[in-house]
């Protein structure tokens, strides 16, 4: 593991220009980088993630002109320079027509880029001295809840890449927003920190993917990160209540025994029979993103734990970040008491 230090970022630069990959922090989550604009080192990342080859990937800069120095797209639309100039550098991803600079391999197939400028400034020292773009997934084995630490990128990467650089914890804790700038109108392909109001106050009318919320059909291409397979869960049963908070609370307490545990709220712990696992404040989204791969993970050290009940979210601001996470993770497994 590199410490962060002004010699390692030349390290991890060196390895990066040399076609290998590195774990690098972000505010989002871990990466798992690689040069952008070489298939070879591009396809490494697949490997070492076991991620299937038509799963897009994002090219991350370091600078709204790297864009153009490193000739990513065809055509910057005017929507991207709006939403750059008020979210950039920062947990935004913005889909583009890609230039024949971009293999194939990070697009999976696809006549598209995903671009983002992170705000993490380790992030963007390590751009800047590599002195390219960097492919970067998240810094897990593909399906597992994502890395929020440099620990977590250990524990699934360790003996599988040639670096890890240690950059503290994400202030975010998901993975970002991405919006497709390609169609008659913008559209959210996944949520995150940037919420769908705060996009909608500057392009106006913007739409919002069906498969953020629900299941991508298993035929359908995935035109960004995370839209079509079972995607962060650990290795316990998540299921998802649809119910009020009352209602919640008396379903996991009659259906407490062995290996059952909760995903919930700090509310919540005191009245439920089972081990917790506390997302923070009921109403607090943005702290429930931020803690959610961290319990996660905290589930998969606790062998005990076969089954997670969690609540299904709302929709709202950051919240619908959270609801599209845990619905994956989850394998769009939910029980609607409100119906039973």
């Amino acid at each position: 593991m590199l410490k962060n230090s002004p010699e390692n970022i030349k390290k991890a630069a060196a390895i990066l220009r040399t076609g290998g990959l590195v774990g690098i922090p972000t505010e989002t989550v871990y990466g798992l980088a690689a040069n952008a604009l070489d298939r070879n080192a591009v396809k490494k990342i697949f490997a070492a993630k076991g991620r299937p080859a038509d799963n897009p990937l994002i090219v991350h800069i370091a600078d709204f002109d790297d864009i153009i120095r490193y000739n990513l797209v065809k055509e910057i639309p005017k929507s991207a320079k709006k939403l750059a100039e008020k979210f950039w550098p920062g947990p935004l991803t913005m889909i583009m027509k890609k230039s024949d600079a971009i293999p194939n391999e990070v697009s999976a197939g696809l006549d598209t880029v995903a671009i983002r400028f992170p705000s993490h400034k380790t992030a963007q020292q390590i751009i800047r001295t590599a002195d390219i773009p960097l492919a970067a997934p998240s810094a897990n084995l593909s399906g597992s809840p994502s890395p929020t630490s440099a620990q977590h990128v250990m524990n699934d990467m360790d003996g599988r890449i040639d670096a890890v650089f240690d950059g503290g914890m994400c202030d975010v804790g998901l993975e970002s927003t991405v919006i497709t700038l390609v169609t008659e109108i913008p559209r959210v392909l996944r949520p995150g920190g940037v919420t769908l109001e705060q996009l909608k106050a500057v392009l106006g009318e913007i739409e919002v993917d069906h498969a953020v919320l629900h299941k991508l059909g298993d035929d359908a291409k995935a035109a960004s990160p995370g839209m079509k397979y079972k995607h962060y869960a650990p290795k316990a049963n998540v299921i998802l209540l649809k119910c009020s908070d009352e209602e919640y609370i008396d379903y996991v307490n009659k259906n407490y025994k062995y290996g059952v545990a909760a995903l919930c709220c700090d509310e919540d712990i005191p009245y439920l029979k089972a081990k917790t696992f506390s997302l923070g404040k009921r109403n607090d989204y943005a702290a429930q993103a931020q803690r959610l791969f961290d319990e996660l993970r905290k589930i998969d050290e606790n062998s005990d734990v076969l089954t997670v009940y969690s609540r299904l979210p709302s929709v709202d601001g950051v919240g619908m970040a959270v609801y599209n996470r845990l619905i994956r993770a989850a394998g769009f497994e939910v029980i609607d008491l409100e119906k039973i």
